[in-house]
């Protein structure tokens, strides 16, 4: 039967350039169906309640293993009725591709492309405890007839569906991460994927010769005895692997993308990651920046029962996911909004952390969110799955799908935000410094740590905590966007490119303040050490070399030294230098200079002698708080705002929409707190937060009440 066309094609200058009519001001809703859950008897009625409480947008799971049940037939029955059900309701549908769920049949019929790990263990057929659905992780698109399978497979799901009245999106490659692991089982060894491997080095390379004479292998007869390593090691080959393994998702990701906007030029191409970029680049292809460049809306998994609920934790995951998306608009695409039973990662924790949720938990979760610039929230799920691993959990309503408590504080949220659309026209403001993000060095600790990037990301975090903690907001930058801010962190710069040395170098030189923890580019092209250090120049850019190093991590875990009369602590490693034109400005307890200080050009900079950003994350010293708290006023910079209250966060948003102040509490009881702004404010308007005492105002200083697990948002005007 042919399917019906319902709406005309729209020309390709209508494009995603402005709202269409029908959207929703603010997407809100979380995924419905997973092949399976819910019940079908249920469908009807919880379309009807979804849409009686506020929810204007449904996820699905497009199953490619449920829906091509036989070679060339498809199945849509299913996810037909929910296309109906959406539009009777008035919620749009965002569908979710999944190919990485391969049909049952074609484990069989293309043995060939069943994952290979490095061990020759191959990966069967499995099902997935987010689903209850067989066919998982899929099959390796590397294997061109799996990839052609694939493209047919997308090709009838977006012609079926995009001219659809509740299409509003496509969703592409779940979560962005792949099952690409680690020593001792890595991802893939297929002869499909160690082919594309070969055409990779070949572009970067050009002759087998100079191949081999970067790898240390010198006896390549031709291309075909070259082959990924099955071990890391601190060598050329095993940094070529891992890069191509992140190039080899990208390109397969801008196939999806490619494939679909060819299809369909009316309906939004998005996607989103779980902020997971800090350790999961070289394991996982977790990169904000490279995935958020390729979608019109990026957006992010963050569920407090996983990751744990302090306050900086959602915000940092929002400022990690915003920095990505350059300025697009992003999503917290999943959002807690139920328990979490009997996982892992929730074992041995405090009930009140993210364990068992509450209604007041939903209100602060989703107002962080919004704090951080998200202008859309889904959840995992709308109901509860009903079997697996994960039966229970994430979802505001009950296992049965009446309304729970939570699930009415969702549709309060769902129908404020829709009457807001000014606020959604503003996206907060820059931060007073830039954490910066270089891919090779996080690359790097995973071969330094043989499948770990504990190094690296907890440098980075503990930096990111530290300003938080000081009321300092934060933001990540990609090293290519440091020329955005006057002041950059970099954590754990232990292996440079070259490129990346002269670009921060350019920083500084043009006016930039870099502040570096120890060892920039220690190991450098091809990851091999510099004889003079810092390496590539630096030396120049920080006024110091190194006159002894130590690589002694575990003796080195309460390491402290001194910087401007302040003790910081260090981890991990330890580096001393000698003057080469800077200042000292710090020492060890042995009085060896452990500090410089240096102006380069129009800028300047601070080189420290250790890892203070690790420190912090691992042991929370007020000293080493306040060390980055004095970096602003050493910068000759004054924070955008301050709050009084250490335990609350206060954001600033501003842009079309006009100004607004966010103030977040995260505590069980109310809080009185002054926020001092950088500009004077005549009058607020309460837009959220209703029946507090009214704001004082004294100049730039407002006096104000936030209650309990709330947020106060207020409209400013100068």
């Amino acid at each position: 039967m042919k399917r019906r066309t319902f709406l005309a094609t729209l020309p390709a200058a209508t494009l995603l350039a402005a709202p269409r009519p029908g959207d929703p001001v603010f997407p809100y809703g979380a995924v419905y169906f997973r092949k399976s859950n819910p019940p079908p008897e249920d469908w009807a009625k919880d379309h009807q309640t979804a849409a009686r409480l506020g929810i204007n947008n449904f996820r699905h799971w497009f199953l490619w293993s449920a829906v091509e049940v036989a070679p060339g037939k498809f199945d849509w029955a299913d996810y037909d009725r929910m296309f109906v059900l959406a539009a009777e309701n008035g919620i749009k549908v965002t569908v979710a591709e999944m190919i990485t769920a391969a049909p049952e049949w074609m484990f069989d019929d293309y043995r060939h492309a069943r994952y290979l790990a490095s061990d020759d263990t191959v990966t069967h057929s499995q099902i997935s405890g987010s689903s209850a659905t067989g066919g998982f992780p899929g099959l390796c698109l590397d294997n061109e007839d799996v990839k052609a399978r694939a493209g047919l497979f997308l090709t009838a799901l977006v012609n079926r569906y995009k001219d659809h009245p509740a299409m509003w999106a496509w969703d592409l490659w779940n979560e962005h991460a792949w099952p690409g692991g680690a020593p001792p089982k890595m991802l893939c060894y297929c002869e499909a994927t160690q082919q594309k491997f070969r055409t990779w080095l070949q572009a970067k390379y050009g002759t087998l010769e100079k191949l081999g004479q970067a790898w240390y292998r010198h006896s390549y007869a031709s291309w075909e005895h070259v082959h990924p390593p099955r071990n890391l090691g601190g060598y050329p080959e095993s940094l070529d692997w891992l890069d191509f393994r992140v190039d080899n998702q990208f390109r397969l990701h801008q196939w999806r993308v490619d494939l679909v906007r060819k299809l369909d030029q009316r309906n939004k191409v998005t996607a989103h990651g779980i902020a997971s970029t800090l350790e999961g680049l070289p394991g996982a292809a977790n990169n904000e920046w490279r995935s958020a460049a390729q979608v019109d809306v990026w957006g992010l998994t963050w569920v407090a029962s996983r990751k744990g609920s302090e306050l900086w934790k959602q915000f940092h995951a929002l400022d990690l996911t915003r920095a990505g998306a350059r300025g697009k608009p992003f999503w917290h695409a999943e959002a807690q909004a139920g328990p979490l039973w009997m996982q892992p990662q929730v074992i041995g924790r405090p009930r009140e952390d993210g364990r068992i949720t509450e209604e007041k938990d939903v209100r602060l979760w989703n107002l962080i969110s919004m704090a951080g610039g998200a202008t859309g929230i889904l959840y995992p799920r709308w109901r509860p799955l009903l079997d697996g691993p994960l039966f229970g959990a994430f979802g505001p309503m009950a296992m049965d799908g009446s309304v729970t408590p939570r699930a009415e504080m969702a549709g309060q949220l769902a129908r404020w935000a829709n009457q807001q659309p000014d606020l959604w026209r503003s996206r907060p403001v820059r931060g007073d410094v830039g954490i910066v993000f270089v891919p090779e060095a996080e690359v790097f600790n995973f071969v330094q740590q043989q499948g770990s990037t504990k190094h690296y990301a907890e440098s980075a975090r503990g930096a990111y905590q530290a300003f938080f903690d000081a009321n300092i907001q934060a933001d990540f930058v990609h090293v290519d966007d440091v020329k955005d801010y006057p002041l950059v962190y970099l954590p754990y710069p232990i292996h440079l490119q070259s490129a990346t040395a002269q670009k921060l170098a350019a920083y500084v030189k043009a006016g930039g303040i870099l502040v570096s923890e120890a060892l920039p580019g220690y190991f450098g092209e091809h990851g091999k050490v510099g004889t003079k250090q810092p390496n590539f120049g630096l030396d120049a850019v920080f006024g110091a070399t190194e006159s002894y190093v130590e690589f002694t991590p575990d003796l080195l875990e309460k390491l402290t030294f001194q910087v401007n009369g302040q003790t910081l602590g260090g981890r991990y490693f330890m580096q001393q230098f000698a003057l080469a034109g800077g200042k000292q400005v710090g020492q060890y307890a042995d009085g060896t200079i452990a500090a410089v200080e240096h102006k380069f050009g129009q800028g300047k900079s601070l080189l420290l002698g250790s890892f203070p950003g690790g420190s912090y994350f691992l042991h929370h010293a007020p000293s080493t708080r306040s060390f980055f708290a004095s970096l602003l006023p050493w910068a000759g910079r004054k924070p955008r705002l301050t709050c009084s209250d250490p335990g609350l966060q206060a954001r600033r948003h501003t842009g079309d929409g006009g100004r607004s102040l966010w103030v977040v509490n995260p505590t069980r009881s109310p809080r009185t707190v002054t926020i001092t702004l950088d500009t004077a404010v005549s009058r607020t308007q309460e837009l959220w937060q209703k029946g507090s005492p009214a704001v004082k105002i004294n100049g730039n200083k407002l006096e104000l009440t936030v209650q309990d697990r709330n947020a106060a948002v207020l409209r400013l005007e100068a």
